[in-house]
């Protein structure tokens, strides 16, 4: 489990896919930007849309619904790029809105509960709840490295 969470609590920016809350540790997020135009690029896995020009940097971008297997993105007027670092790669990632930064005690983070049909469980570090909202913390570096098994390329 991620130290930061063990502490004494964490900082989070909380985002959402298909109405669900999910959040990822603040430490990591480098900026939140609106939709822009991304440049696909070939022969890559099914949740990397492609690659965009963020003030001279060259980021790649990945579905989060898609990398999830949980549908695709509609862009939307509240559709947003999270810009994360983590262990010297950036990477954005695409949410359906990106709507708070919360403060999260240690004794409102709990393991994260098996439930069929969510999100599969190698993605998530655990489930805080704060004052009748639950929040699914991600694991950050599950979510942005490359995929061990098989997943097919886009067509």
């Amino acid at each position: 489990m991620n130290e930061t969470i063990t502490a004494s609590g964490q900082k989070v920016i909380v985002f959402k896919l298909n109405d669900k809350e999910y959040c990822i540790s603040a430490e990591f997020v480098t900026a939140i930007e609106k939709m822009t135009h991304i440049t696909r690029v070939p022969n890559t896995l099914k949740f990397i849309k492609g690659v965009i020009n963020l003030r001279g940097l060259i980021i790649p971008i990945i579905d989060l619904k898609r990398r999830f297997d949980i549908g695709d993105t509609e862009y939307t007027g509240k559709t947003r790029m999270i810009i994360v670092s983590y262990k010297e790669l950036s990477v954005g990632m695409i949410v359906d809105e990106a709507s708070d930064v919360l403060d999260i005690p240690e004794e409102a983070i709990e393991p994260c509960p098996t439930v069929a049909g969510s999100v599969e469980e190698e993605f998530i570090e655990g489930v805080a709840n704060l004052n009748k909202r639950l929040l699914i913390l991600l694991d950050l570096e599950s979510t942005i490295k490359s995929p061990a098994r098989n997943e097919s390329n886009e067509s």
